[in-house]
């Protein structure tokens, strides 16, 4: 699976993502002097957010796509040394201090490994460190994937997934309860939330589904094929043109006394 991500496109596209994160940074519960851990920070639109909110604080913002982080470094570039950038796989963090606060948005469906992710958001903490967090979810996007999949199945296309899975962890609530809880956070809370976003534009919506959405099922095609296969997909899609989104909350807290890394 590929890490890298068109940033100039997702960040032109990502107003869906953008918003519901506005959302979690909200609820989000800042003294203002704090360390945050942005996982999957983008192109930073969000961290400029998180930043603002942190005037004695600082943010350690990873991406694993170069461009996202290039990308991040420009529009952050005000904040000085009060954000660290790594280029760095979300499973394999070996941050060099403990974090307060881990944050993350519209990333971590994109990680297959929950427990080994959670295990490792746990370690990144400080006794008392909190989790707060927003991805995929539940039944995301399901609407849209039924149809995609009829389309993967049909000439020409079809040979280009033989060996195709879904790249992303749609898990519920209580499946991720559950895998925050052996990874050792306490106080935990989950919650899935319906978010469907409505499309008034077809070329902006096809621009969107094939940035954000389906650019590694794209990328399985040669060139001249891309075009064909997104209005395949387009076509079949109900009017008016609505994404079946489904975001899942989730929190928790690390111990005090440390618990188990």
């Amino acid at each position: 699976m590929t890490k890298e991500w068109d940033a100039e496109a997702y960040h032109r596209l990502s107003n869906p993502q953008f918003g519901w994160g506005e959302g979690v940074i909200a609820r989000l519960s800042l003294r203002g002097d704090e360390t945050v851990l942005d996982a999957g920070c983008g192109t930073g639109r969000l961290t400029e957010k998180l930043l603002e909110r942190l005037p004695g604080g600082r943010v350690v913002a990873v991406d694993a796509s170069s461009q996202m982080i290039a990308a991040a470094r420009q529009n952050l570039a005000r904040f000085g040394d009060r954000v660290e950038f790594l280029e760095r796989d979300l499973l394999d963090l070996g941050l060099d201090a403990a974090v307060d606060i881990v944050f993350s948005t519209a990333t971590l469906h994109w990680v297959l490994d929950h427990p080994r992710l959670f295990a490792g958001f746990h370690r990144a903490l400080v006794p008392g460190g909190r989790l707060h967090a927003q991805c995929g979810g539940g039944p995301n996007l399901r609407g849209l994937m039924e149809r995609v999949h009829i389309v993967m199945t049909k000439p020409p296309f079809d040979g280009y997934f033989l060996d195709y899975a879904d790249p992303w962890e749609f898990a519920d609530a209580s499946t991720t309860a559950a895998r925050l809880q052996a990874a050792g956070f306490v106080d935990v809370e989950t919650n899935l939330v319906a978010a469907p976003t409505h499309y008034d534009d077809e070329r902006i919506y096809s621009d969107f589904i094939e940035k954000a959405v389906l650019r590694l099922q794209v990328e399985r095609l040669p060139e001249a094929l891309r075009p064909k296969f997104l209005a395949e997909i387009v076509a079949r899609v109900p009017r008016p043109l609505v994404l079946d989104y489904w975001r899942l909350n989730l929190s928790g807290r690390k111990i005090l006394t440390g618990g188990p890394s």
